[in-house]
């Protein structure tokens, strides 16, 4: 702890001072490219096992739910738009890395704050442009038209500064400035909400695959993490601010070489989470998150209301604060629907909510029907549909802290 810091942390608790609920909510997110959960448990990683300790660590998941509607190819794109939709790419409608068509009515999370509070500042820190242009949608009318009010990418199109080399030594290079960047910005700035996408990772791992060059990799990420956990650790010291900081990946790899992803295995869909708080819940605690969850996470940390269109549409589920339920499945026999849930809350009702149009999908409203409502605590339910004869459903069960979906196809 650095001079002064802990008369700082004194005064913040006196009577009639600042407490933690009135300091000011900060988030950075880091999304370190392709890195499956066995290869960052076994790396010598000092900086992300420190932020792990202050907070904690666990397996996740990417890719959708296997062999549903939502299964998700485990893509570097496809996964960065899970995070910030809180969506599958059923809905966000990104598959690859070529982004031809993004869904931008699934706003992400930089829309849903900047919407709600446009004077928070909002921050991009990547080597790779089209997360800025393209994923966000930066300035586009369709995608809300929001601006970073910080931002440092696009390096890769310069190709004076930055020569493209056989070995992508170049994106090395990039990852470097782009960490730099992201470090010296917290600690002059301070955005409200940042993104920072490190690639270089993923890059080593296609060239050499489960090697020692992909385990140097993820030592010289760490030390570009340590660069920014050092600056969020200096505003913590020296300013009134509480920080999120979450690290993820955006797939893991091939089981046989390490080389590719893309596919379904366990091993690419495995990933991780790292968070610096211990505030989690026992969703997160006792399931496996995915990386859908880390969106409506933010938003619980930001204190961000997201409009019910939206919340209705989220595939996560937040990993901190009070939830009602998850793990919510639906199955249609005939006229009737029969659901399950794991409950999180000891009181209060489950609402059931209807609906055969998918209209949210083009940007205009559901019409929903209220359908009855069950104990949270029985953890089931059942509902007959024959007055409304479709062969899409879109179901949505409502508890007191959140909601959660699932969409249901009749066989014909």
């Amino acid at each position: 702890m650095n001079k002064g810091s802990l008369a700082f942390a004194l005064d913040i608790f006196r009577p009639g001072n600042i407490t933690i609920q009135q300091m000011t909510k900060k988030v950075l997110f880091i999304i370190a490219d392709g890195i499956p959960a066995d290869v960052i448990e076994a790396a010598s990683a000092p900086n992300i096992r420190k932020i792990s300790d202050l907070g904690t660590y666990k397996r996740a998941y990417v890719g959708g739910i296997k062999g549903s509607y939502s299964e998700t190819p485990t893509v570097s794109a496809p996964g960065y738009m899970d995070l910030i939709t809180g969506t599958w790419g059923n809905k966000h409608n990104v598959f690859d890395n070529d982004v031809k068509n993004p869904n931008y009515h699934y706003k992400n999370i930089f829309r849903l704050l900047k919407e709600q509070e446009p004077q928070r500042e909002i921050g991009i820190f990547s080597t790779w442009l089209d997360n800025r242009l393209k994923l966000v949608g930066e300035g586009l009318p369709q995608a809300g038209q929001i601006i970073f009010d910080y931002k440092f990418d696009g390096y890769e199109l310069n190709q004076h500064a930055y020569p493209h080399d056989l070995a992508d030594y170049y994106i090395y290079r990039i990852d470097e400035r782009v960490a730099n960047e992201a470090a010296t910005c917290i600690r002059t700035a301070a955005p409200d909400l940042s993104w920072t996408y490190l690639q270089y990772t993923d890059d080593v791992a296609h060239h050499f695959g489960d090697s020692e060059q992909f385990n140097q990799s993820v030592i010289s990420l760490d030390n570009q993490i340590g660069r920014m956990w050092e600056a969020i650790e200096y505003r913590q010291n020296h300013f009134h601010e509480d920080w999120l900081i979450i690290i993820t990946t955006d797939h893991g790899r091939d089981p046989t070489t390490g080389r590719e992803h893309g596919e379904q295995s366990d091993r690419e869909r495995t990933t991780w989470i790292v968070m610096n708080t211990q505030n989690t819940n026992d969703y997160f605690r006792n399931f496996q998150p995915a990386i859908v969850d880390l969106l409506p996470t933010m938003a619980q940390f930001l204190s961000i209301s997201v409009p019910i269109e939206s919340a209705r549409e989220l595939d996560g589920i937040s990993l901190i604060g009070k939830i009602s339920l998850a793990n919510f499945e639906a199955q249609l026999t005939g006229d009737r629907i029969k659901f399950s849930w794991q409950a999180f809350d000891d009181e209060g009702n489950v609402t059931i909510w209807l609906s055969t149009t998918n209209s949210f999908q083009k940007g205009k409203s559901d019409d929903y029907q209220l359908m009855g409502t069950e104990h949270i605590a029985l953890k089931t339910a059942e509902i007959d549909v024959k007055s409304y004869p479709s062969d899409f459903y879109k179901i949505v069960l409502e508890g007191r802290y959140n909601m959660v979906n699932k969409w249901l196809f009749r066989l014909t």
